[in-house]
Protein backbone atom coordinates (compact mmCIF):
# COMPACT_ATOMS: atom_id res chain seq x y z
CA UNK A 1 0.00 0.00 0.00
CA UNK A 2 1.36 3.60 -0.87
CA UNK A 3 0.15 6.10 2.00
CA UNK A 4 -1.01 9.61 0.63
CA UNK A 5 -0.65 12.23 3.71
CA UNK A 6 -4.39 14.23 3.84
CA UNK A 7 -2.71 16.83 6.52
CA UNK A 8 -5.19 19.58 7.92
CA UNK A 9 -6.00 22.31 10.57
CA UNK A 10 -9.47 22.37 11.71
CA UNK A 11 -10.90 24.76 14.07
CA UNK A 12 -14.66 24.02 14.11
CA UNK A 13 -14.82 20.97 12.03
CA UNK A 14 -15.72 22.15 8.16
CA UNK A 15 -12.01 21.33 7.24
CA UNK A 16 -12.01 17.77 8.79
CA UNK A 17 -15.33 16.99 7.47
CA UNK A 18 -13.24 17.80 3.72
CA UNK A 19 -10.24 15.86 5.01
CA UNK A 20 -12.42 13.01 5.20
CA UNK A 21 -13.66 12.69 2.24
CA UNK A 22 -10.26 13.73 0.85
CA UNK A 23 -9.54 10.56 2.42
CA UNK A 24 -12.65 8.67 1.51
CA UNK A 25 -11.10 9.30 -2.32
CA UNK A 26 -7.48 8.08 -1.64
CA UNK A 27 -8.88 4.99 -0.12
CA UNK A 28 -11.17 4.34 -3.37
CA UNK A 29 -8.21 4.21 -5.58
CA UNK A 30 -6.46 0.33 -5.35
CA UNK A 31 -2.71 0.91 -3.87
CA UNK A 32 -3.54 3.74 -2.07
CA UNK A 33 -4.16 4.58 1.67
CA UNK A 34 -4.73 7.63 3.53
CA UNK A 35 -2.81 8.50 6.50
CA UNK A 36 -5.02 11.44 8.39
CA UNK A 37 -2.99 14.15 10.28
CA UNK A 38 -3.41 16.90 11.97
CA UNK A 39 -1.28 20.01 13.73
CA UNK A 40 -1.98 21.43 17.00
CA UNK A 41 -3.29 24.84 17.73
CA UNK A 42 -1.22 28.00 17.99
CA UNK A 43 -1.36 29.79 21.61
CA UNK A 44 -1.10 32.98 21.98
CA UNK A 45 0.96 32.07 25.01
CA UNK A 46 4.65 31.53 24.02
CA UNK A 47 4.97 29.61 26.66
CA UNK A 48 1.80 26.88 26.17
CA UNK A 49 1.80 23.89 24.42
CA UNK A 50 -1.05 21.43 22.91
CA UNK A 51 -0.65 17.82 24.74
CA UNK A 52 1.21 15.53 23.01
CA UNK A 53 -1.78 13.54 21.71
CA UNK A 54 -4.78 14.59 20.93
CA UNK A 55 -7.85 14.41 22.58
CA UNK A 56 -10.06 13.20 19.59
CA UNK A 57 -9.58 12.99 16.06
CA UNK A 58 -6.60 12.82 13.97
CA UNK A 59 -3.09 12.24 15.49
CA UNK A 60 -0.25 15.17 15.39
CA UNK A 61 1.67 14.82 12.16
CA UNK A 62 5.19 14.48 12.68
CA UNK A 63 8.73 14.26 10.17
CA UNK A 64 8.56 10.73 9.12
CA UNK A 65 4.88 11.21 8.15
CA UNK A 66 6.18 13.68 5.28
CA UNK A 67 9.30 10.98 4.73
CA UNK A 68 6.76 7.89 3.94
CA UNK A 69 3.97 8.84 1.99
CA UNK A 70 3.80 9.33 -2.00
CA UNK A 71 1.47 12.18 -1.98
CA UNK A 72 0.00 14.96 0.13
CA UNK A 73 -3.43 16.92 0.69
CA UNK A 74 -2.74 19.89 2.56
CA UNK A 75 -5.86 21.73 4.30
CA UNK A 76 -7.03 24.74 6.34
CA UNK A 77 -9.73 26.91 6.84
CA UNK A 78 -9.66 30.31 5.62
CA UNK A 79 -8.12 33.08 7.49
CA UNK A 80 -7.93 36.74 5.52
CA UNK A 81 -7.68 35.03 2.86
CA UNK A 82 -4.48 33.19 3.97
CA UNK A 83 -4.44 29.18 5.59
CA UNK A 84 -4.32 29.32 9.38
CA UNK A 85 -1.28 29.93 11.48
CA UNK A 86 -1.29 26.64 13.33
CA UNK A 87 -0.44 24.94 9.33
CA UNK A 88 1.63 27.61 8.64
CA UNK A 89 3.73 27.29 11.49
CA UNK A 90 4.31 23.47 10.83
CA UNK A 91 5.18 24.51 7.27
CA UNK A 92 7.73 26.75 8.57
CA UNK A 93 9.56 24.26 10.27
CA UNK A 94 9.71 21.74 7.31
CA UNK A 95 13.51 23.56 6.02
CA UNK A 96 15.28 19.91 6.81
CA UNK A 97 12.61 18.45 4.63
CA UNK A 98 13.20 21.04 2.33
CA UNK A 99 17.39 20.60 2.33
CA UNK A 100 16.64 16.63 2.06
CA UNK A 101 14.43 17.21 -0.77
CA UNK A 102 11.67 14.98 0.99
CA UNK A 103 9.04 15.89 -0.77
CA UNK A 104 10.32 16.67 -4.21
CA UNK A 105 8.92 15.36 -6.96
CA UNK A 106 5.62 13.89 -4.64
CA UNK A 107 2.35 14.74 -5.85
CA UNK A 108 0.04 17.50 -3.82
CA UNK A 109 -3.30 19.08 -3.68
CA UNK A 110 -4.90 21.45 -1.20
CA UNK A 111 -8.34 21.74 0.21
CA UNK A 112 -9.84 24.77 2.45
CA UNK A 113 -13.55 26.04 4.07
CA UNK A 114 -14.97 29.29 4.69
CA UNK A 115 -18.11 30.64 6.42
CA UNK A 116 -18.18 33.35 4.23
CA UNK A 117 -18.89 32.57 0.51
CA UNK A 118 -16.38 34.96 -0.59
CA UNK A 119 -13.94 35.00 2.13
CA UNK A 120 -10.99 33.99 -0.09
CA UNK A 121 -11.24 30.39 -0.37
CA UNK A 122 -9.24 30.54 -3.67
CA UNK A 123 -6.42 32.95 -2.43
CA UNK A 124 -6.38 30.45 0.80
CA UNK A 125 -5.85 27.78 -1.83
CA UNK A 126 -3.00 29.35 -4.11
CA UNK A 127 -1.32 30.29 -0.38
CA UNK A 128 -0.78 26.36 0.67
CA UNK A 129 0.42 25.84 -2.68
CA UNK A 130 3.23 28.40 -2.34
CA UNK A 131 5.33 25.99 0.30
CA UNK A 132 4.39 22.90 -1.91
CA UNK A 133 5.94 24.70 -5.21
CA UNK A 134 8.95 25.12 -2.83
CA UNK A 135 9.54 21.92 -1.40
CA UNK A 136 9.17 21.12 -5.20
CA UNK A 137 5.77 18.97 -4.86
CA UNK A 138 3.14 18.86 -8.22
CA UNK A 139 -0.07 20.06 -7.51
CA UNK A 140 -2.49 18.52 -8.68
CA UNK A 141 -6.33 20.20 -9.21
CA UNK A 142 -9.90 19.34 -10.35
CA UNK A 143 -10.51 19.88 -13.53
CA UNK A 144 -13.51 21.29 -14.90
CA UNK A 145 -14.53 17.28 -15.98
CA UNK A 146 -15.32 17.13 -12.20
CA UNK A 147 -19.05 18.19 -13.71
CA UNK A 148 -19.80 19.50 -9.94
CA UNK A 149 -17.63 22.33 -10.67
CA UNK A 150 -20.63 23.52 -12.87
CA UNK A 151 -23.36 22.90 -10.84
CA UNK A 152 -22.11 23.90 -7.53
CA UNK A 153 -23.35 26.98 -5.97
CA UNK A 154 -20.79 26.80 -3.17
CA UNK A 155 -17.26 25.41 -2.59
CA UNK A 156 -15.21 23.49 -5.12
CA UNK A 157 -12.36 25.04 -7.54
CA UNK A 158 -10.40 23.85 -9.80
CA UNK A 159 -7.53 24.90 -7.74
CA UNK A 160 -8.90 22.74 -4.68
CA UNK A 161 -11.86 21.12 -2.92
CA UNK A 162 -13.44 23.74 -0.88
CA UNK A 163 -16.44 24.03 1.37
CA UNK A 164 -18.98 27.18 2.02
CA UNK A 165 -19.62 26.32 5.52
CA UNK A 166 -21.96 29.03 6.37
CA UNK A 167 -24.15 28.62 9.55
CA UNK A 168 -22.00 25.27 10.23
CA UNK A 169 -23.87 23.72 6.86
CA UNK A 170 -22.98 20.59 6.13
CA UNK A 171 -21.03 19.74 3.07
CA UNK A 172 -23.12 19.88 -0.06
CA UNK A 173 -23.47 16.85 -2.79
CA UNK A 174 -20.87 19.17 -4.86
CA UNK A 175 -18.59 19.51 -2.51
CA UNK A 176 -18.84 16.19 -1.44
CA UNK A 177 -17.87 15.00 -4.76
CA UNK A 178 -15.55 17.63 -5.22
CA UNK A 179 -13.48 16.55 -2.26
CA UNK A 180 -13.54 12.51 -3.45
CA UNK A 181 -12.63 13.20 -6.81
CA UNK A 182 -9.58 15.30 -5.53
CA UNK A 183 -8.35 12.65 -3.22
CA UNK A 184 -8.97 9.90 -6.01
CA UNK A 185 -7.06 12.05 -8.34
CA UNK A 186 -4.20 12.42 -6.09
CA UNK A 187 -4.14 9.01 -5.69
CA UNK A 188 -3.88 7.87 -8.99
CA UNK A 189 -1.03 10.26 -9.36
CA UNK A 190 0.91 9.66 -6.74
CA UNK A 191 0.72 5.72 -7.42
CA UNK A 192 1.60 6.65 -11.21
CA UNK A 193 4.53 8.81 -10.32
CA UNK A 194 5.81 6.22 -7.87
CA UNK A 195 5.75 2.79 -10.50
CA UNK A 196 7.90 5.21 -12.47
CA UNK A 197 10.43 5.44 -9.69
CA UNK A 198 9.30 10.00 -9.69
CA UNK A 199 9.11 9.76 -5.74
Amino acid sequence: MQEILVLYYSRYGATRTLARLIAQGVDSVPGASARVRTVPAVSTVCEATAPDVPADGAPYVEPADLDECVGLALGSPTRFGNMAAPLKYFLDGTSPQWLAGTLSGKPACVFTSSTSLHGGQESTLLSMMLPLLHHGMLIVGLPFTETALNTTQSGGTPYGASHHAVERRDVTAEEKTLAVALGARLARAALALAANGNT
